[in-house]
Formats: C-alpha cells, sequence, structure tokens
C-alpha cells in the first residue's frame, strides 16, 4: 500500500467505518507486515470506538485458518485479563480483508488502536506480567492442540543450507561471505539442540502442547494507563508450553548477556500463577534454537527473491546482518538453564 489519504478511505470503506477525511501513515515494519496508523480527521469520535485504527497489511498470503486461531485464542485469554487489542471484521464478517476487490490487492487486518510506551525488560513488575501472562496463555489454549508447525521442530540441514548460501553467493549481496562462515561453523551447533516436541502425534518427554501467542517478546508488548497490553498474534498456534517459557526466558532477561534474576523471577511468576511445564536443561530452548535458524533462512530467500519489491529485499538483507549478529550461544543458553533450575 502507499501512504496516502485514498489508501485509507478503501480501508474505512471494507470495514464500514464510514465517510469522512481519512489518513494513514505507516508506524512499524516487521517480519510478517507493515503497520498502518489509520486516523479520520473530520469526526472527534469513529463508529469502531475511537479516531484511530491499527491496520496491519500481511506482506505474504493471508491465512484465513491462522486468523481464526488467532481469534479464538484472543478471546479465551481476554476472559483470562490478558489485553490486547480488538480485531475487528469487515463488512462480510470476516478478519482478514483483501483490499481493492482484485486477487493482488493487499491483504489486511485491523485492529483497535493502542497508546502507550514500549515494555521496559529491566522492571520486575514487568517480568512477572511476562510470567503469569505465559501461564494464562497456556490454560487459554489448552484444549487440544494439534502439532506444531515444523518452523518451531526443525531446521535447515546440512544441504539446504549449502544449496541456500550457493543462491546467495550467486546474488553477489555483500553478507554472503558472513552466511557461509556461519553455514561452515554455528549452523550445525545450534541445530544439535533442534528436537521435536510431538513425534508421529505423541508429545515427547511428557511435553504439555498447547495454542499460545508464540512470539511475547518486549517488542510486542505496549504499558498503557491500564497497564501491559500483548500485541501481533499472527503466529498463534500449537507448541510446547515448557519450550515457549524457556524461549521467552531467553529474550526477556537480555539474551546471551542475560540477567539470572531478570529470568528466575520470569518463571517463577509463570509457576506460581499455575503454570505447569517443567524446564529440562537445555533441551527445552529447542525451539529458541528453530526459530532463531529458520528466521536466518528465510530472510536470506526473502533478500535474493525477484517476486518480493526491493524494500522487501532491503529489509530482509537487514535482518539476515542482525539475525548472524545476535544468534542464541549455546554456551549462554547451557548457563541460563542452570540458573533456571534455582527457580524450580
Amino acid at each position: 500500500m502507499h501512504d496516502t489519504g485514498g489508501q485509507g478511505a478503501v480501508v474505512a470503506d471494507a470495514y464500514a467505518l464510514g465517510d469522512g477525511d481519512w489518513a494513514m501513515e505507516p508506524v512499524a515494519r516487521g517480519a510478517l507486515g507493515q503497520i498502518w496508523k489509520l486516523t479520520r480527521k473530520d469526526a472527534p469520535n469513529g463508529p469502531a470506538g475511537g479516531t484511530a485504527w491499527a491496520v496491519k497489511e500481511l506482506l505474504f498470503d493471508g491465512d484465513e485458518e491462522q486468523v481464526l486461531r488467532e481469534s479464538a485464542l484472543r478471546g479465551a485469554a481476554e476472559r483470562l485479563g490478558i489485553a490486547s487489542p480488538r480485531l475487528f471484521a469487515d463488512r462480510a464478517g470476516a478478519c482478514l480483508t483483501r483490499l481493492g476487490g482484485s486477487p493482488h490487492g493487499p491483504w489486511v487486518k485491523l485492529y483497535e488502536w493502542v497508546d502507550g510506551v514500549p515494555a521496559d525488560a529491566s522492571d520486575p513488575e514487568i517480568l512477572s506480567w511476562c510470567g503469569r501472562t505465559l501461564a494464562a496463555l497456556h490454560r487459554a489454549g489448552a484444549e487440544p492442540a494439534g502439532t506444531p508447525d515444523p518452523w518451531y521442530e526443525r531446521c535447515p540441514s546440512p544441504a539446504e543450507w549449502a544449496q541456500l548460501h550457493s543462491r546467495v553467493r550467486r546474488a553477489g549481496v555483500p553478507w554472503s561471505d558472513a552466511l557461509g562462515r556461519f553455514v561452515a561453523s554455528a549452523a550445525g551447533e545450534l541445530a544439535r539442540h533442534v528436537t521435536a516436541s510431538v513425534t508421529d502425534g505423541v508429545p515427547a518427554d511428557g511435553e504439555e502442547v498447547v495454542v499460545s501467542h508464540l512470539d511475547v517478546k518486549p517488542q510486542n508488548v505496549l504499558v498503557g494507563p491500564r497497564g501491559p497490553v500483548l500485541l501481533d498474534w499472527d503466529n498463534a498456534g500449537p507448541t510446547s508450553a515448557g519450550r515457549e517459557l524457556a524461549q521467552a526466558a531467553f529474550v526477556w532477561s537480555g539474551g546471551n548477556d542475560f540477567h539470572a534474576g531478570s529470568a528466575r523471577r520470569l518463571v517463577r511468576a509463570y509457576r506460581e500463577a499455575g503454570g505447569h511445564p517443567v524446564l529440562r536443561g537445555l533441551g527445552s530452548f529447542s525451539m529458541l534454537f528453530a526459530t532463531a535458524l529458520n528466521y536466518v533462512r528465510v530472510q536470506a530467500e526473502c533478500a535474493i527473491d525477484p517476486a518480493v519489491t526491493p524494500a522487501q529485499r532491503e529489509f530482509a538483507s537487514g535482518q539476515v546482518v542482525a539475525s548472524l549478529r545476535d544468534l542464541p550461544d549455546p554456551a549462554a543458553v547451557a548457563r541460563l538453564a542452570e540458573c533456571l533450575k534455582a527457580a524450580w
């Protein structure tokens, strides 16, 4: 989409927000989509409850089944006290809309606009909130959940990495050599820590499989007048509860340079709020390693894909460079796993 009032009017019409002087401005860009702020400049209060809305433009194909999972989990979580932006339906009652009546138009979702400040991962109260929120999410999604997506369960094989690096090298991107060094060294080491949590429909090692948010990180939390609000539910789906908890402990405590007290506080809050999974050492961090490896892969593929826009390729290139710099260090993760034993 373009930054125009015309596009704002198209969105407003699709969601029956009424006539008016509409404006839309880009706010944030993520791996899956662009967030726009839609405002109605000529009315004090719009029909959906305000003068501003958040429009998420999906950069890849929309998935109606995924949106249904998101909506169901969001509703169940809200009943347990987890605040999130409302997701609005369009004129046809759908929460995922193809704009412009064209098969080539962008897919969008419309949310309530939320004002707030980014979550401070060093704030003890926020860390406790995160632990309680994960426990509530896992209760909300405790019904039969299915099998986690391969994104969280497997990673590229050596042959797949070699093939990708060959394509990247031919494309002549500036980070080709850095990817080659990664493929020849760290990729294999990280892959050793990736295992399936469900095999032939049976959870491994007593893993509790639930439907959850799958992207609870500081960047997806805004703190407003009424407290923290959890954003970006696009990844909602089946997961190992213990592995999501382990990943959150790593991310919220500072990553490779983790603060042990922060990680323990989050995990204790999770247990005190009724969370059941037990962290089983380095193996509990399988999802952390899998998602890190898969993120490098998909961003490298996007960066050399002629079918996407130049802006998407540029964003993906930047993500590859940043991701290679910030990969989880197995030695640091092992130390974190050891520290968290005291939280049980």
